[in-house]
């Protein structure tokens, strides 16, 4: 075990499951307190946090979908431990809606609500966090992106666009709060091994999707996590 993140206060978003849960594991692993967050799952939740390596890890809940809600989670990480070094902008959603398929209200309602918790709560709780550690000694926001950013998605057009400006912002934040010792960063996975990618893996699309790959497979989260930790310590 490794000490890189000692006692380093590390907020990370959708942490009750899949990429989130390893990157809280891998965190904690390497010294630091994780706030598990979760958007509904309590007990998936506290699950992860019972399972991490060493003491004073808790999980808060927040929901995303509604991003005026995500400055408070951040208050109550800070009131909890005393500040915030790490923040992990991990949680995000995938909505299926072929622009030729659905009906201008779905493909409304769908841009509205990736984009929300894609897009606009990580902007929330980057300036909320940013505020803290600006008092502090800095620290690091790591916000997951995704290769659908830079190739397109043709089925989730909306996921695609909100991941490209979440990269965007962070290019944006990395230069705005350097002179504070506050360091940003975006890490873009490609398809991994989770639940919510399962379904697709799975179908007659999963064997084309793994040969993309030179390794003909796809990521797992440990492998994303291990590059959310570095950015991180």
């Amino acid at each position: 075990m490794t000490t890189e993140l000692h006692d380093k206060v590390c907020l990370v978003t959708g942490a009750s499951r899949g990429i989130g849960a390893a990157i809280a594991t891998l965190l904690a692993e390497r010294g630091g307190k994780i706030a598990v967050h979760y958007g509904s799952n309590e007990e998936a939740a506290q699950a992860v946090c019972n399972s991490l390596n060493g003491e004073d890890h808790r999980i808060f809940g927040c929901d995303l979908a509604d991003a005026a809600s995500a400055p408070n989670l951040v208050e109550r990480v800070v009131k909890a431990f005393g500040r915030i070094d790490v923040l992990v902008n991990n949680a995000g959603i995938y909505i299926a809606h072929p622009v030729l398929k659905v009906s201008g209200d779905e493909w409304l309602q769908a841009w509205r609500q990736i984009f929300e918790v894609n897009l606009v709560s990580p902007a929330a709780l980057c300036q909320s966090a940013a505020k803290v550690m600006a008092t502090k000694d800095g620290g690091r926001i790591v916000n997951v992106g995704s290769r659908g950013a830079f190739r397109g998605e043709p089925l989730g057009p909306a996921y695609g666009a909100s991941k490209a400006a979440l990269h965007s912002m962070s290019q944006s934040l990395a230069v705005a709060l350097a002179p504070d010792n506050i360091q940003v960063f975006a890490v873009a996975p490609g398809f991994v091994e989770t639940d919510m990618a399962k379904p697709l893996l799975e179908s007659e699309a999963g064997d084309g999707i793994r040969g993309q790959s030179p390794l003909n497979r796809v990521g797992t989260p440990e492998e994303i996590a291990e590059a959310v930790a570095f950015l991180a310590s």
